[in-house]
């Protein structure tokens, strides 16, 4: 009975596929569970998505992203002969409409039933408690558990794929051809002219990581900077950092919320933090950053954004791309659109001066980061476990793919404290790009 059970799926299994390969051109192959490919014969070596027994079934019973995700991070799903990079670069470039047009539906219901009545075992309730972001309540902003679920995986993880630096935000490459280290160390000190930094500026930087930019503003630019974290593991390492580089006088890290800090600052960063907050405390985060924020005093604004809609009801509406990355990777995740940024940028009392897109700067970072994450792969499923590191792994390479097709972007936006008369910006951007 079991036999034939085995034969009837994998029969309407390769009916449905070949189909779907002919009618869409495809230009990878598939592999059964049985070994066998479709069209048979596909190279053994080729690129080829394989396919367990319960994957088709659990698709047809409940199709989306959540369960193509839930499928590959338990290897249900599985690229092989290349990357989910060569994957994209082979995918149908066909119209929903004309997908539709060239499928036999009659076909792909006859075979769906058989397969829609396969085997469909559920896939392991939460592993590695990957859903923290599911129901996290995001009245307050920033939490800190949120935080942790992200950045608190472990230093170690993250120093397999980051730079020496460990610069976990956008690469700035001024040539596409330099690697990573480079273009993190260009972005560092492009913050830091942005930023205008000259000895005994007092600077605070919001969400500061494992410390590389307050560091590097103290070791080139004579500042006393101020670090804030709210994950633990980042901040040991930040400290141990910052002891070694004897750096103690001049740069601190604070495990606080931003809204608590005290005091006065001549420059603020905030690079790659802003997605945290929360769409609803966009108003309290400005207001606190003005707060610090010395009058003409300037504030860097690095972050991640969708393109906008018509209207805000309508950029609320998140697709199931966006709601699989909160729900998996980010819990609390949130962006907004440049537009909404410049205009809570002038309510809440600020002057805008540069908009700059890098986006193209992202998709290469977060590239680099996917195949340096695929070179260790044994160490990382060491460090956090199989169905983690797939996760990863997808979650870089389809935020790298986001971004080269254009569907995020991301900014940086610099802003200073509005008072009446001058602002005490220079004439000119040269400063910029001095070699």
């Amino acid at each position: 009975m079991a036999s034939h059970t085995q034969d009837r799926l994998i029969s309407a299994a390769r009916t449905a596929l070949t189909h779907v390969h002919e009618a869409l051109e495809l230009q990878f192959a598939f592999e059964l569970w049985d070994g066998s490919r479709v069209p048979a014969d596909a190279p053994a070596d080729g690129l080829r998505l394989a396919l367990s027994e319960t994957a088709l079934t659990r698709l047809l019973r409940r199709p989306g992203i959540k369960t193509l995700i839930d499928l590959y991070a338990n290897g249900d799903v599985d690229p092989r002969g290349g990357s989910i990079f060569d994957f994209a670069e082979k995918r149908p470039t066909l119209k929903s409409r004309e997908i539709r047009k060239r499928l036999n539906k009659t076909l792909l219901l006859k075979t769906g039933f058989s397969l829609w009545r396969g085997s469909g075992r559920k896939a392991e309730a939460n592993p590695d408690g990957l859903d923290a972001g599911q129901s996290a309540d995001r009245s307050s902003g920033s939490r800190k558990d949120d935080i942790a679920f992200h950045y608190d995986v472990s230093n170690d993880f993250y120093r397999l794929f980051l730079d020496p630096e460990m610069v976990y935000t956008c690469a700035y490459f001024s040539d596409w051809s330099n690697d990573l280290a480079t273009a993190q160390k260009d972005k560092l000190d492009m913050i830091c002219r942005k930023l205008r930094l000259k000895p005994g500026d007092r600077m605070l930087d919001i969400g500061c990581g494992w410390g590389a930019l307050i560091c590097h503003a103290a070791e080139h630019y004579g500042v006393t900077a101020v670090g804030v974290t709210l994950a633990e593991e980042q901040l040991k390492l930040a400290e141990e950092r910052i002891k070694a580089r004897g750096l103690e006088d001049k740069v601190s890290v604070k495990l606080i919320d931003y809204r608590d800090m005290d005091g006065k600052f001549d420059k603020i960063s905030s690079i790659g933090m802003f997605e945290a907050v929360g769409l609803d405390n966009y108003d309290n985060y400005f207001q606190s950053v003005h707060r610090l924020l010395k009058p003409r005093g300037v504030y860097l604004h690095h972050a991640i954004t969708r393109r906008g809609k018509k209207d805000l009801k309508a950029f609320r509406r998140k697709k199931p791309e966006y709601q699989a990355l909160v729900r998996y990777i980010f819990p609390g995740g949130e962006v907004d659109h440049i537009g909404w940024t410049l205009t809570n940028l002038e309510a809440h009392g600020f002057e805008v001066h540069d908009v700059e897109a890098w986006r193209e700067h992202y998709a290469r970072t977060t590239r680099l980061w996917a195949e340096n994450l695929m070179k260790v792969k044994d160490a990382a499923v060491a460090e956090i476990g199989e169905h983690k590191y797939r996760l990863w792994l997808a979650y870089l390479i389809g935020v790298s793919l986001g971004f080269e097709r254009g569907s995020i972007g991301i900014f940086q936006t610099v802003a200073t404290r509005r008072t009446k008369g001058p602002s005490g910006m220079p004439p000119s951007r040269a400063d910029l790009y001095r070699t």
